[in-house]
């Protein structure tokens, strides 16, 4: 990871947040919920790969006392990846998100036994929803509040319910 990732998650934080991706509104971005547990997770990255796991143990850990987010140093994000709000998020280490990903509170990305799930570019999460399992989840889908994904969902769906139903 370079600081061009992390550029480009504070671009689509202030494009979503302000219509806008100026310099004002990109360090409006930096300083809003959730900015910074982005920054803490993708310099987790950086020792990860530099083979420093107890600096990212230690960051992840911060991240958890300061922002209220788990996201497990082995999770595999693409850039633009944007937490709107902090508090509760919850993204296991061998989860897979695609670039331009948007979270709401409340998000739980979780395993059951050793499969995590498989999310495409340009998902939006809706605050409580939760996505377990041997799960994928298409391009561009739309994941409604408090939605439990299980199943697969297809390129363009939007998810809903308890259950989730791709519609």
């Amino acid at each position: 990871m370079s600081f061009s990732v992390l550029r480009s998650d504070f671009r689509a934080k202030a494009e979503l947040m302000y219509g806008s991706t100026s310099a004002s509104a990109i360090l409006r971005a930096v300083a809003a919920d959730g900015a910074s547990a982005v920054i803490l997770f993708r310099i987790g990255q950086i020792f990860s790969r530099a083979r420093l796991a107890p600096f990212a143990f230690l960051l992840m850990k911060l991240n958890k006392l300061f922002n209220g987010v788990t996201i497990g140093s082995g999770a595999s994000i693409g850039q633009g990846f944007v937490i709107q709000h902090s508090v509760g998020v919850v993204i296991n280490g061998r989860a897979v998100m695609g670039a331009n990903c948007v979270l709401e509170g409340g998000v739980v990305i979780g395993a059951v036994d050793r499969w995590s799930p498989q999310i495409g570019s340009g998902v939006y999460i809706g605050s409580g929803a939760k996505i377990v399992g041997r799960v994928t989840i298409g391009d561009n889908c739309k994941v409604g509040a408090n939605a439990v994904v299980v199943k697969d969902a297809p390129a363009g769906s939007t998810i809903v319910g308890v259950p989730g139903v791709a519609r």
